[in-house]
């Protein structure tokens, strides 16, 4: 599976960026996509995550209410709709996902996903 990450960017505090996940080489029709995002000098952070099979989604606190996780099956990809963005939103956005099934406890576990994508950058200035 490769997984391609697009639609970051620079964008001011309260404004909007949607960002894609596109999968090629299997179909998303089964598992979990997860978010993760990373700032310069800190861990990897839990963003959101979409089961496919219960067509759950999940989020991390700090996005709950402002960030969207969606899909398009006929597209094969994952998008990540982010609104009343914060400066510590910055980051380097990346996708993963998992063809196996996990419970909604562990979707924000990084080491459930089996492929991932390259980041792409999002920059919010205040």
């Amino acid at each position: 599976v490769q997984l391609q990450a697009s639609g970051g960017g620079l964008a001011q505090a309260g404004g909007s960026l949607r960002l894609s996940c596109a999968a090629s080489g299997r179909t998303l029709d089964s598992g979990t996509v997860g978010w993760f995002r990373q700032a310069p000098g800190k861990e990897r952070e839990f963003v959101a995550a979409i089961r496919w099979s219960f067509s759950s989604t999940h989020y991390g606190d700090s996005v709950k209410g402002r960030f969207t996780i969606s899909r398009d099956n006929a597209k094969n990809t994952v998008y990540l709709q982010m609104n009343s963005l914060k400066p510590e939103d910055t980051g380097v956005y990346s996708c993963a996902v998992t063809p196996r099934r996990f419970n909604s406890g562990s979707v924000s576990w990084p080491q459930i996903y089996d492929y991932w994508g390259q980041g792409t950058l999002v920059t919010v200035s205040s």
